[in-house]
């Protein structure tokens, strides 16, 4: 986790953190499709599916890096995940786009443990990703511990869906989905009992921006992404600590392919951030996050 190998932070004009592979070059998909097509039409988007390829090509175009990463809840949904695997061997094959996180079911316990430490040793994953509404479990779990232990101990980063979720929105019952899991302050529990592990809160986290921002400011290792959210839709509170108390620890993420980069790039430039805090959220603080600057 040295940073010694990836993209060049120098050539890019912006990282985006949050970037999902929503489907295998062998056919399968991270989705139900009942939640993928709920997720489609509450985020209005068109490309909903590219390859891995077709991921790095539109971030190279961009001069932009993205962390990719799947989701895997198997154990909640019965749907298996995009490989991990398929996801490090594209950045391999991509290292100046491509930053390889992984998504890990909390429920698979020892098995999980062990993928995290072979995605770690044999293929350089910098992050896992957990959904805690899909993955139907609470952070802050006893039973995900051993998880975020192996995480640590890697020195790895977590990164937590927080707040409200299109996934499932406008289904019938939400599609099961509930939101009850996502609450920041559950996470609050994991920075306390995990200190040396870094975590990403995802997503402006409505309705529990307030908690989230409080966690972030309190616990010196977390850090928020801004990603699944328009900017012009940023709550005032967000967007007043972003320029000041957690300038170093807010980041460019934007949900693609449910919400372009593009959109949230152009959005974003009409929001008052500080001249001198805007390339911190675009780029600099993810290098840092991330070890790239670590050249």
């Amino acid at each position: 986790m040295t940073g010694r190998t990836g993209p060049n932070p120098d050539e890019l004009v912006a990282i985006d953190v949050h970037t999902h592979a929503e489907v295998s070059e062998k056919g399968g998909a991270s989705l139900s499709a009942e939640l993928d097509r709920a997720a489609g039409a509450y985020f209005k988007a068109e490309h909903r599916h590219p390859t891995l390829p077709e991921i790095a090509a539109y971030y190279r175009e961009r001069r932009m890096a993205c962390v990719v990463f799947t989701v895997d809840a198997e154990s909640a949904t019965g749907t298996p995940p995009v490989p991990n695997e398929e996801i490090a061997e594209a950045a391999l094959r991509n290292p100046d786009v491509i930053i390889p996180f992984a998504g890990v079911d909390p429920y698979k316990g020892k098995a999980a443990v062990r993928q995290i430490r072979r995605l770690v040793d044999e293929f350089g994953v910098r992050g896992f990703k957990f959904h805690p509404n899909i993955q139907a479990f609470h952070p802050n779990d006893r039973m995900a511990y051993p998880l975020y232990e192996a995480i640590e101990d890697a020195g790895a980063i977590a990164v937590f869906h927080t707040g409200q979720t299109g996934i499932g929105a406008g289904a019938p019952g939400g599609g099961g989905i509930r939101l009850k899991y996502s609450n920041p302050m559950d996470v609050d529990d994991v920075a306390a009992d995990f200190p040396g592990m870094r975590i990403v809160l995802a997503h402006p986290s409505f309705p529990w921006q307030d908690e989230a921002l409080a966690v972030a400011t309190h616990k010196p290792q977390v850090y928020i992404d801004l990603s699944g959210w328009s900017p012009k839709y940023f709550p005032p509170r967000l967007i007043q600590y972003a320029n000041s108390l957690l300038k170093d620890k807010v980041l460019f993420g934007s949900d693609y392919p449910l919400l372009s980069p593009d959109r949230w790039l152009a959005d974003f430039a009409d929001l008052p951030i500080k001249d001198e805090v805007r390339p911190k959220i675009l780029k600099e603080n993810a290098a840092a996050l991330l070890g790239l600057t670590e050249r």
